[in-house]
């Protein structure tokens, strides 16, 4: 991260001070303390010192800092319990339309939901932009409830989606109990979705909401699940669902064991709908551990479902998304293309937007036209579906796009920004604000700030403020904004090239094609050249302290200080030689390389045992969703990059190979002392 002044680098301002004297000098003095205050704050807020917070806090207002509100904001978040409503909207009226305005909305709504104050809350709620926080909208929805409006709907679907435990939720869903607008349906459902999502605790609230579930029974289904299996039967609705949360506890450890218990005849037998269920969390894991039965559980799981349900289980979308995914991966079969449709089908009307699904269902489609009656109309249908979504940027639209036959072309420059719509990103509280404390290393508070900021721009005014983020070198900020346009696409500011001499140098050096490794950088840092993650790694490359030792210790590169990996040229003579390493023990595979970047050289080597999988399925399939948007973004973004280093094009499906499995035969034993 290049430490630069909000509106000039530190290099004019020391022009400045020798060229005007001592008044500057004293200027910049003061401006330098106020800058220490202000971290101090924030630090002060972060260990609860309020002693310390209240000082630090009247030194910035003292300074009249343009950070004064984010200090403000942290002083009147550590008494917020405490504080009286007239307080709360004096800092409203002091900072009207910022992003601290919103965010101190977004707390003192959660404050006031729980103080129980319905009416305060019920006022100053429409008045929330962000309006992005799951527990502020239950106490909202409770609001309405007691209120006399008519919020069943909005309610469950809140209720269904919240994913830890909170006061607002739960409150929410025992409030709908007591007035009969929920039931044991919307209870036992909440109850599968926690447990699917290795929530019990969540699922333990839950059904401790309906006050006739013994808590013995409900701690034996989900703490020691083959016991309750194997002691308890009966037909009564609490059995069922309890033997159902116990095979679904089960299947995270094995799956074997968990489809033995759901196979159980007699009094164990679970009605259709709630066999489905545990067939399809069966499913699920087996496909997140790559195992080749996961297509069969989900087959079972779709023949038990009640005609009246087929079209709509409730199922999670993450669980249907791992049905498409293991579907994929025996795709041979024609019976698994349908599942791929049937899955697609089933998500939510959100999910089915994702370019990721849209391109799996064209492809199921054109797959079953080759065999079935109405051929060229669905032929038709999945050709529609490509072109909605095809295009030069993205792993889904690359992939369509060469589906389709389309030779590839970076999209037509977008105009500069105008002098005016350079002078209104400069005038910016929001983005000034939020380029001081990315100065200041306050890099979360400084990329909340912008991203609230950049909310309702135009394309114009988006590439105006990416312009300026560019301009002083926080290419993070440049490149996530300049990302949001969706019309006027300025290829320029998506996919920079900061530091493209060392890159080459050491792209060269180590025998690697330069676009991906400014294709693995960018999804990396963002080329932020100070940055370092919460596990330690470092640098434009993120290299963990001991990969970079070893790799220092290979290569004979002196490191007598641990900070010297953060140097731009250091960090890349060690990144690229270690990717190199990884490319060559994996074959040369782009797509393997980055795996084994991002997750260790030991994963992808485990994932790509089992079938021979098109090297596009195999990407889908990984396990980790980190891992596998991370492989994805750096193979996409390789394609971007090699364009604009106008190198001999190569397509992305050429990148990822033509398939991806086991270690050929000849090609000698893994290195495994790669770190």
């Amino acid at each position: 991260m290049h430490h630069v002044f909000p509106s000039r680098p530190r290099w004019v301002l020391a022009t400045l001070v020798l060229a005007m004297g001592g008044a500057c000098a004293t200027a910049d003095a003061q401006a330098l303390a106020g800058d220490t205050s202000v971290v101090e704050a924030r630090e002060a807020a972060r260990k609860r010192d309020k002693p310390k917070l209240s000082s630090a806090t009247a030194a910035v207002k003292a300074a009249h800092h343009p950070l004064a509100p984010w200090a403000e904001y942290w002083e009147l978040l550590s008494r917020l319990p405490t504080v009286m409503p007239d307080e709360v909207d004096a800092f409203y009226a002091r900072w009207p339309g910022s992003y601290l305005e919103d965010r101190l909305r977004n707390d003192w709504l959660l404050e006031l939901g729980r103080r129980r104050e319905w009416a305060l809350l019920a006022k100053d709620l429409p008045r929330f932009r962000m309006n992005d926080d799951r527990e502020v909208t239950c106490y909202g929805l409770l609001a309405d409830h007691l209120s006399g409006k008519e919020v069943r709907d909005a309610a469950r679907a809140a209720w269904w989606a919240q994913r830890e435990l909170d006061d607002g939720c739960h409150q929410l869903a025992s409030a709908m109990l007591e007035a009969r607008k929920f039931g044991p349906d919307e209870v036992w459902r909440k109850a599968r979705h926690a447990i699917d999502a290795h929530r019990p605790g969540a699922a333990r609230a839950a059904i401790a909401l309906l006050g006739q579930v013994p808590v013995k029974d409900v701690t034996e289904a989900l703490d020691q699940p083959i016991r309750y299996v194997r002691q308890h039967v009966g037909a009564t609705r609490m059995r069922q669902e309890l033997r159902l949360l116990a095979v679904l506890r089960l299947a995270a450890n094995d799956t074997d064991v968990a489809a033995e218990m759901l196979e159980a005849r007699g009094q164990g037998t679970l009605p259709p709908a709630l066999a489905a269920w545990g067939w399809a969390s069966i499913g699920r894991q087996a496909a997140l551990k790559l195992s080749l039965e996961a297509p069969g559980y989900f087959e079972r799981a779709w023949n038990s479902l009640p005609a009246a349900e087929a079209p709509s289980p409730g199922w999670s979308d993450e669980t249907l998304a791992w049905g498409v995914r293991s579907a994929l991966r025996v795709a041979s079969q024609p019976q698994r293309w349908a599942l791929v449709q049937r899955m697609t089908s089933a998500m939510s009307a959100g999910e089915q937007a994702n370019p990721t699904w849209i391109y799996w269902r064209a492809r199921a489609m054109q797959a079953r036209a080759a065999t079935g009656p109405a051929g060229d109309e669905a032929r038709a249908e999945a050709r529609r579906l490509l072109e909605s979504i095809a295009g030069p940027l993205g792993f889904y639209p690359q992939l369509a796009a060469e589906d389709l036959g389309w030779p590839y072309a970076l999209p037509a420059p977008a105009a500069a920004p105008t002098a005016t719509e350079r002078d209104a990103a400069q005038q910016s509280p929001g983005l000034s604000r939020a380029l001081h404390l990315a100065r200041l290393g306050l890099r979360d508070e400084a990329r909340r700030e912008w991203n609230f900021t950049l909310r309702g721009m135009s394309d114009r005014e988006l590439l105006a403020a990416a312009q300026r983020a560019c301009e002083l070198s926080d290419w993070q900020l440049c490149i996530n904004t300049s990302d949001r346009t969706r019309q006027d696409i300025d290829v320029a500011s998506r996919y920079p090239m900061p530091y493209a001499h060392e890159v080459a140098l050491a792209a060269q050096s180590a025998g690697l094609e330069p676009a991906f490794v400014f294709g693995l950088i960018r999804q990396e840092t963002r080329f932020m050249a100070q940055l370092r993650s919460s596990a330690g790694a470092t640098g434009l490359m993120q290299l963990m302290p001991a990969t970079a030792r070893w790799v220092a210790k290979r290569t004979g590169t002196e490191l007598p200080r641990a900070d010297q990996v953060f140097d731009p040229a250091i960090n890349l003579k060690l990144g690229t030689t270690y990717l190199k390493l990884v490319l060559d023990d994996l074959g040369g595979s782009q797509p393997l390389a980055a795996a084994a970047y991002n997750a260790g050289p030991g994963r992808p080597r485990r994932w790509r045992e089992g079938p021979r999988l098109e090297a596009a399925v195999w990407a889908e399939n990984i396990p980790f969703n980190e891992t596998r948007d991370y492989v994805k973004r750096v193979l996409s973004n390789t394609v971007v990059y090699a364009a604009l280093l106008k190198t001999p094009a190569v397509a992305l499906k050429t990148r990822l190979g033509q398939t991806i499995g086991p270690r050929e035969v000849g090609a000698g034993v893994a290195n495994t002392e790669l770190p």
